[in-house]
Order: C-alpha cells, then structure tokens, then sequence
C-alpha cells in the first residue's frame, strides 16, 4: 500500500508545485487537478472566502473520492469596505485580466488618501464525507498609485508589502511565501502536518466502516 494521496483541488500547476515543495519531507502523494479527466465545475458563490475554499475542496473530495486541498483568496481594501474581497478574480468583470482588475482598483481608489488593504488566504482540507480542516492567514500592505514589478500575479504589482517596501511583483517567490497570505496559511499547514495525517486516517477508517469494507468474524 503507497503513500496517502492528497488531492490539490486546482489546475495551476504552479500552486500545485509550491504545496509539493511544502509537504516534501513527508510521505504523501500530490495531485492536482491535471492528473484527472474532465470534471465539472464548483460554483463560487459563497459569501466569505472560507465559504468558498470548503466549496472547491468538499466538492472535488466527494468527486474523486479522495482527501482535497483548496485555497480561496483574495484582496480586502480598507476604504473599500473590503472589496473586491471575494470577487478579487473577476472585479472588472467575469473573464477580467490582472492588469483590467488593477486598472479598476486604482481607479476606485483615486484621490483617496488611506489606501490600506490586506490580502487574504483561506485553506480548506476535505474529505469525501463532509468534515474539513481550516487554515487562514491576512498579510497587511498598501494599494500603490501605480504597479510596480513584473513578477507574481493578480494585484501584486499595486501591493506594497511597507516592512520590505516592495511590492509582492518585486519579490521572488521564496521572498514573496516568506510573508505573503498564502505562504503564511501553507507553513501553518505544514507545521501541523503529522496531526494532519492522524485525521485523515481516522476519517479513512470512518468511510471504510461506512462502506462496510470489514468484514465481521
């Protein structure tokens, strides 16, 4: 019998990448999305970000039959009353670019003098019946006037992390996952790991019995 698998419930290769290179020293199987055919698609609509990360993993977890690891995250800006906040993705619009979100965000903000925001990550482990894990974590910054930076994604280039006075596109991803929401979220994640692998056991265990795997003497 292999290593438990661990489902990451995205098709970004690059996320999927960074979670491996986390959880490296321990003995578990990532996947992600690409390793499966077709499957449909979770409806986002949960009104808070962990609504939306237990959404994506309860989901692809009872599809695959399989323990799955899901992020929802996103940009709150202070005078904003935290918008875009759940709807960072797609703020300008359903199919919206990076670039089409930032040029709307600065525009919201223009003239305004308290340009505080905070990125937010929320994670959420799944198993196929139900209960779920939940790891979060805020990186507080500034909204610039302007992008800076090519590295990164999404608003990167307008948020200015002050204690570094760089923007998330001037870091390299190892500076950027020393502070960002999300590298905050996974080394929580990480750091409670083998706690990690006792639950999923005991849940294993309890869909085992469920599906009457034992047989009695």
């Amino acid at each position: 019998m292999g290593p438990p698998i661990l489902v990451v419930a995205t098709r970004n290769r690059g996320k999927s990448a960074e979670i491996r290179e986390f959880l490296a020293d321990f003995s578990i199987e990532i996947k992600d999305l690409n390793d499966f055919g077709p499957l449909p698609e979770v409806a986002e609509d949960g009104a808070t970000f962990e609504e939306n990360a237990y959404k994506k993993a309860s989901f692809i977890a009872k599809i695959l039959g399989l323990p799955a690891l899901a992020d929802d995250s996103g940009l709150e800006v202070e005078c904003l009353g935290g918008r875009p906040g759940i709807h960072s993705a797609r703020y300008a619009g359903p199919k919206a670019s990076d670039s089409e979100n930032n040029a709307k965000l600065l525009q919201e903000l223009s003239g305004q003098t308290n340009r505080k925001a905070r990125f937010c990550c929320v994670l959420s482990l799944a198993v196929p019946t139900g209960p779920a894990l939940t790891y979060e974590a805020t990186c507080d910054g500034v909204i610039l006037e302007g992008p800076r930076g090519n590295n990164g994604f999404g608003y990167d280039p307008i948020f200015l992390y002050p204690p570094r006075n760089k923007t998330f596109a001037e870091m390299s991803r190892d500076e950027k996952a020393q502070v960002s929401h999300r590298g905050k979220a996974l080394r929580e994640f990480r750091d409670e790991f083998e706690k990690v692998l006792i639950w999923l056991g005991k849940r294993q265990e309890e869909e085992r019995l469920l599906r009457g795997d034992y047989m009695c003497d």
